[in-house]
């Protein structure tokens, strides 16, 4: 995938192909394409390999040398997942498992046939399937600070976004490219964070009294987990179904954030809670709200897992084969309609019992607030010494108009 504005390839025509990795004197440097490391590639395609200078570098690095064009091959952590780039010279980036292809058929072309290439643009593909998928430089879970609090909260769009762009910075970022442009494609988390960022404004606008808290309630509560096949979205990076730890509660659905029925909201003293049972110190905590704070009353909350967070994680250390246990204590806010009455349905992963008192939460006006109570029980696990198995399942609220959904994640830990 690329975007390249200037002389294309001949259309029909061939091109010698190599493999950077065996076209300079330092075949480390040349196979990524850096600079100065490359030899013998005039007239040429010429394969790098992706890591340490920019994609778009490598490019310039070939057009240096005299290739003609680029296939950028994703190394085995970089997985499936492809990114659109502006390059300086005709390119195309393929997938780790593609890139072997490539790399073998060059090794054992015999001399009598020599590898050739060529780079056709095919047009803008619609109506993809499967989609959305996890991007896969997408942050993962879990959580290594707070492992109570599942992370990440949601996902959102961060791939190939057309994107505002400096009009004195070329749009490749390579020194050498001194066109001009007002928009590029852009990918990575800071795509995705504006995205969610524009959400939350609109929730706010729409919903003047709502706090941060309760805006990530309502994107958390009404996010999706299932791709346009009805099927659980894909993990990019493999190509294997993805988890909670790839998504936390979801794709957002900015439609049903704007109606999520309840939401979980969260009050100042809440947070200086979470720090006193995380073991934060009165002075550690003076730092963070820059006023004294008392950890006297935060043994009420019970544990820090009891923030009233929209999603609930339970972390358990195995030294046996007994059940463990644990509970959530969670209110929520009625900003649905009056006299409503929501029914919760729970839906546990293998190994889990799970039970929510009461059953039913019967709301009279809007701004109501009532509590419930989570009860979790796990089975031990077959473990190796110092590894974790993390399952998940959900407690869902809904009053027939609202479908209100937290993840609920159990992790067993086997301490070495």
């Amino acid at each position: 995938m690329s975007i390249y504005s200037g002389p294309g390839l001949a259309p029909g025509r061939m091109y010698p192909l190599v493999y950077a990795g065996g076209v300079g004197g330092d075949s480390y440097s040349s196979s990524l394409c850096l600079e100065g490391s490359l030899s013998q590639v005039k007239g040429k395609i010429v394969v790098c390999d992706r890591g340490i200078n920019s994609r778009a570098a490598k490019g310039d690095v070939v057009k240096k040398a005299g290739g003609v064009g680029m296939i950028l091959a994703n190394g085995v952590f970089d997985g499936e997942g492809l990114v659109a780039d502006c390059h300086v010279l005709p390119a195309t980036a393929v997938a780790a498992s593609t890139g072997d292809e490539i790399r073998r058929y060059i090794a054992t072309s015999k001399s009598k046939s020599p590898p050739t290439a060529t780079i056709v643009f095919k047009g803008t593909r619609i109506r993809v399937r499967p989609a959305p998928v996890v991007a896969s430089f997408s942050a993962r879970g879990p959580n290594p600070e707070s492992p109570e609090i599942l992370k990440p909260d949601v996902i959102a769009p961060g791939l190939n976004i057309l994107a505002a762009w400096p009009d004195k910075v070329g749009p490749s970022g390579v020194a050498s490219d001194k066109r001009n442009t007002e928009f590029n494609i852009l990918s990575g988390t800071s795509m995705a964070c504006p995205h969610v960022s524009g959400l939350a404004a609109l929730l706010k606008a729409a919903h003047p009294d709502w706090s941060p808290a309760a805006i990530r309630s309502a994107l958390m509560t009404t996010a999706y987990t299932v791709d346009n096949r009805g099927e659980t979205m894909l993990d990019e990076s493999s190509g294997n179904t993805s988890s909670v730890m790839d998504f936390g509660a979801g794709h957002v659905h900015p439609q049903k954030a704007m109606d999520p029925g309840l939401v979980y909201d969260i009050r100042s003293y809440d947070y200086v809670d979470f720090l006193c049972n995380s073991n934060y110190t009165t002075k550690n905590i003076q730092v963070v709200t820059r006023k004294s704070a008392n950890c006297n009353g935060a043994k009420r909350a019970g544990h820090s897992g009891n923030l009233n967070y929209p999603s609930l994680s339970a972390v358990f250390q195995q030294y046996g084969k007994h059940k463990m246990s644990t509970h959530f204590i969670r209110t929520v806010t009625n900003v649905g309609t009056p006299n409503s009455v929501y029914q919760v349905t729970i839906k546990p992963a293998a190994g889990m019992t799970v039970t929510v008192e009461p059953e039913k939460l019967a709301f009279r006006r809007v701004g109501q607030k009532l509590s419930f109570l989570v009860r979790v029980q796990a089975l031990a696990v077959k473990l190796s010494p110092g590894s974790t198995s993390v399952k998940s399942g959900s407690i869902v609220w809904s009053d027939g108009k609202h479908t209100v959904t937290s993840p609920l994640v159990v992790t067993m830990q086997q301490p070495l």
